[in-house]
Formats: C-alpha cells, sequence, structure tokens
C-alpha cells in the first residue's frame, strides 16, 4: 500500500504540470514518445532478457503498450479538449472499468453496470451544464480511452505477476513494459506528431524530464509492484485517491478560478456512481459458507 500512496502523491503534480507548460504548446505525441523513451532509458541497463521466456516477455510488452504507450496518447489528447479539473474528475471510473474487465474474465455481466455509468455521464453534464458540446464529449470519452487502458494495464499486469516466480526480480525485467510502450509511442509521433511543436523553453523540457524519469519512470513501476501487493478493492480505492489528490494541487496552485460548487456537485454524482457499482459488486460477490 506505500508504493500506491506515494505514486499517487507524485502523480498528483503530473496533471497539472501537463495541463500547464504542455498542453496546446508541445506536441502531444512528442510528449508521449519523450516520456516514455526516457522511463525505458532508466530500466534497459538492468535488463535482463534470460529471465523471461518469449511469451512472458510478450506479454508484459503487450501490457506496456496499452497501459502506457495507448493510454498516454488517450491522455494527452484529453487535455486540448478539457481543463485538468474535468480531466481528473473523468478518471475516476477506472475502477468501473476494472470491475467490468473482471466479470469478462469470468464471463458474467450485469445490465446493472449501465446504470452507474449512465450516472456518471450525468455527473459529467452537470459539470459543464452551459458549455456543452462535441468537444466537450469528445474529451469526456477520449479520458474513458485512457482510464480502459490502465484498468486493462492493472488488470493485466497483476495476472501476469501471479505467473511469475516470487523470487523474480522485478527491477531486470520491467523494461520490457517500456520497450511495449515505445514500439506504440514512436509510430505515433511519426504518423501524426508535428516536428514543428517541439519544447522551446528550457522549462518544458524540464517538465518532460521530470514526467519521463519519475512520474513515468519509477512511477509505473512501483505503482504496478504495488498493485500486486494489495487487494482489488483497496487498488479501487487507491485509483481514485489521486483525484482529490489531484484536483487539490490544480486549484491550491494552478486554476483558483474553477467553478468549485460545480465541480463538487458533478464529481459528487461521478464518485455515487462508483459507490452504488461498489454496494452491487459487494452483493453479488459469494458469502463464505
Amino acid at each position: 500500500m506505500g508504493y500506491l500512496v506515494g505514486i499517487t502523491v507524485l502523480w498528483a503534480f503530473s496533471f497539472s504540470l501537463i495541463g500547464a507548460y504542455l498542453a496546446g504548446q508541445v506536441d502531444s505525441y512528442f510528449s508521449v514518445l519523450t516520456r516514455i523513451a526516457l522511463a525505458a532509458l532508466l530500466f534497459l541497463p538492468m535488463l535482463r532478457p534470460h529471465l523471461l521466456r518469449g511469451r512472458q516477455r510478450l506479454a508484459l510488452m503487450g501490457l506496456g503498450a496499452v497501459q502506457l504507450g495507448l493510454m498516454y496518447i488517450f491522455f494527452y489528447q484529453s487535455f486540448l479538449l478539457l481543463s485538468v479539473p474535468e480531466v481528473l474528475l473523468f478518471t475516476v471510473l477506472t475502477p468501473l472499468y476494472i470491475t467490468l474487465l473482471d466479470d469478462l474474465l469470468f464471463r458474467r455481466f450485469s445490465p446493472f453496470h449501465l446504470v452507474t455509468a449512465a450516472l456518471a455521464v450525468l455527473g459529467a453534464a452537470v459539470i459543464r451544464y452551459r458549455g456543452l458540446d462535441g468537444n466537450y464529449w469528445l474529451g469526456f470519452l477520449v479520458v474513458q480511452g485512457a482510464n480502459i487502458c490502465f484498468a486493462l494495464g492493472q488488470v493485466g499486469y497483476r495476472r501476469l505477476s501471479g505467473e511469475l516466480p516470487a523470487a523474480l526480480p522485478r527491477l531486470a525485467v520491467f523494461g520490457w513494459f517500456y520497450l511495449g510502450a515505445l514500439a506504440v509511442a514512436l509510430p505515433a509521433f511519426l504518423w501524426w506528431g508535428d516536428a514543428t511543436a517541439l519544447p522551446s523553453t528550457p522549462l518544458q523540457w524540464g517538465v518532460l524530464a521530470w514526467l519521463g524519469l519519475v512520474a513515468s519512470g519509477v512511477g509505473y513501476f512501483l505503482w504496478n509492484l504495488g498493485a500486486t501487493r494489495v487487494d482489488a478493492g483497496a487498488l479501487a480505492v487507491m485509483n481514485n485517491a489521486l483525484v482529490p489528490a489531484g484536483l487539490l494541487v490544480n486549484l491550491l496552485i494552478w486554476n483558483r478560478d474553477a467553478d468549485l460548487p460545480r465541480l463538487a456537485l458533478g464529481g459528487a454524482i461521478i464518485l455515487a456512481s462508483l459507490l452504488i457499482n461498489e454496494w452491487w459488486r459487494r452483493r453479488r460477490a459469494p458469502r463464505p459458507a
């Protein structure tokens, strides 16, 4: 749990750093590529390829491609469509996707999930009631794409880690995770990136270096390691702890003019959808004999 708490505090600043210094100023695909490349460079010297079999390497690369590569592409695009508080609030649905993925693994589904999802959409509408447009709803959907990728990565890594020897040094194999993410980020920049919108100030380069080496490099390794050491309920709680932490940082330092009552009301509705979903999940859970 300590790893998850520490990385939550670390990531709380990442949202605002992206929104304040990179979004709309630096090409989003270049930002994604730089973060992942720096994280990969941090871990590649420690990589010991012989410790994993071929299928295990591909599985870890696949998780990196989804949880980090695809997720970042969605994530950075969302800052072009939404404010930082809106992005943060819309990430609260990640545990719902974790539940849905768990249901999928066990071949079960409850239409009740659609009710909680609809309630979350209502909360999103409340947050910007007077400014609803196509870009706003596109931003909401883009954040959900990031949420699904992040949820897939967490569920998949927990399952893969359970199949690996307990004595396996995770530091010596986690480089495969970043190589998988790099396999997505590099083609994305080459196809869609804008080479004329690179960082133009030392501050922007510094923010990218911090996000790549610390938030992405150290952060994702410790988060995934922590995810394997807690149960699903604790993991869901920590997924949402990032929302109030990130909001607190953003509203106190960068966004003091935000419409706090509307944010609070919409956020409360979204949170209610999550709590209802959790109540339903526990209600369906088999009781010990």
